[in-house]
């Protein structure tokens, strides 16, 4: 797997922000619209849960797992912007992940945050 497999967030300029941050410096909250979350559970296929397990014996990284997560944060990311964006945001704050198991048959990764509508301060 390369670097861009590992990895997520946005490329540059989207049109609804996303950060971590209560704010954006250089703009302002203008309104906010409220919470948005997107949500997803995936599990993996048995052949690839046994190969995990044997992977954890002898240690090491499990990569599949870890490119399975990628891309599960990434699609609960993009639900997320497609929820904000439906509802007229062009920015979310306090963006965070909530990572848990799914009744023993999946990980449930939910993206949250706050949508609001934000200007460049005057």
């Amino acid at each position: 797997m390369g670097i861009e497999e590992y990895g997520g967030g946005q490329g540059p300029h989207p049109d609804v922000l996303v950060v971590t941050t209560n704010d954006v410096p250089g703009y302002e909250v203008r309104q906010v619209i409220g919470e948005v979350f997107g949500l997803t559970v995936r599990s993996r296929h048995l052949g690839s849960q046994i190969g995990a397990g044997l992977k954890s014996m002898i240690g090491g990284e499990l990569k599949g797992l870890t490119k399975t997560l990628v891309e599960t944060r990434n699609q609960a990311m993009a639900r997320l912007v497609e929820q904000a964006r439906a509802r007229g945001a062009n920015a979310v704050l306090m963006f965070r992940f909530d990572v848990t198991e799914a009744a023993d048959v999946g990980t449930e990764v939910c993206a949250y945050g706050t949508a609001v509508i934000i200007a460049p301060q005057p």
